[in-house]
């Protein structure tokens, strides 16, 4: 596809371990000729892990790309499942998106804000969401990218579009659900994204049919 940027969203890892990283160091080295920008997921965080994912991602927090932005918020927390932004973190992403409002401000983090259906009682949300989500409409965020919850889904609050990304490699898919991963495709002019969902070894849907019920990415067993 020879994309403009890779977003990974974090766990990386099952438990923060040193061998963990080094074998998703060397398997996101296949993608270094592209732009890739991380986050770290709750799992990265466990058994002092940060050290380690800092150390080899680094914790760069805006990305430009031509007349996009793009804002890596944490969410992980160590040893902790739920996720949390902060008041700090909170207040920079408000003020940050703010100066770029000339620009398609993208969000990533590995929490998801708002929840996910077909993935039963719901407690590991960002626990600050509602102020989160305040801040992100109230400085027109365009789109919001998250993971944590293997279920891939879409909502769109106001004219932001929050999109969630399933697990491309885990076993760990929600029922008969398949490895996937998102490709989306922003207008540079608008802020408006093109989302599909792509199966991996498999076909292409789009994810507004995915939500809707029109399509389903339920690989034969």
């Amino acid at each position: 596809m020879k994309p403009d940027v890779v977003v990974a969203s974090g766990d990386f890892t099952e438990n923060g371990l040193l061998r963990e990283y080094r074998l998703a160091a060397k398997e996101l080295e296949k993608l270094s000729e592209f732009p890739l920008i991380t986050v770290a997921g709750n799992h990265d965080y466990r058994s002092t892990g940060y050290l380690v994912y800092k150390e080899l991602f680094g914790d760069k927090l805006t990305f430009p790309f031509g007349n996009t932005t793009f804002f890596a918020v944490g969410t992980a927390r160590p040893d902790r499942d739920e996720g949390e932004v902060g008041h700090r973190q909170n207040v920079w992403l408000e003020e940050n998106l703010k100066k770029h409002r000339d620009k398609v401000k993208i969000v990533i983090m590995h929490h998801h804000v708002v929840p996910v259906p077909d993935t039963g009682t719901d407690r590991i949300t960002i626990v600050d969401a509602g102020d989160v989500l305040k801040s992100l409409l109230s400085a027109e965020a365009d789109i919001v990218l998250c993971g944590h919850r293997h279920r891939p889904w879409m909502w769109k609050i106001n004219e932001m579009l929050i999109v969630h990304a399933g697990t491309v490699s885990s076993e760990r898919t929600r029922g008969y659900f398949a490895n996937t991963y998102n490709i989306i495709e922003v207008n540079e002019n608008t802020g408006r994204a093109k989302v599909w969902l792509k199966l991996v070894g498999g076909k292409r849907l789009n994810m507004s049919d995915v939500v809707r019920a029109k399509e389903t990415y339920i690989p034969n067993i």
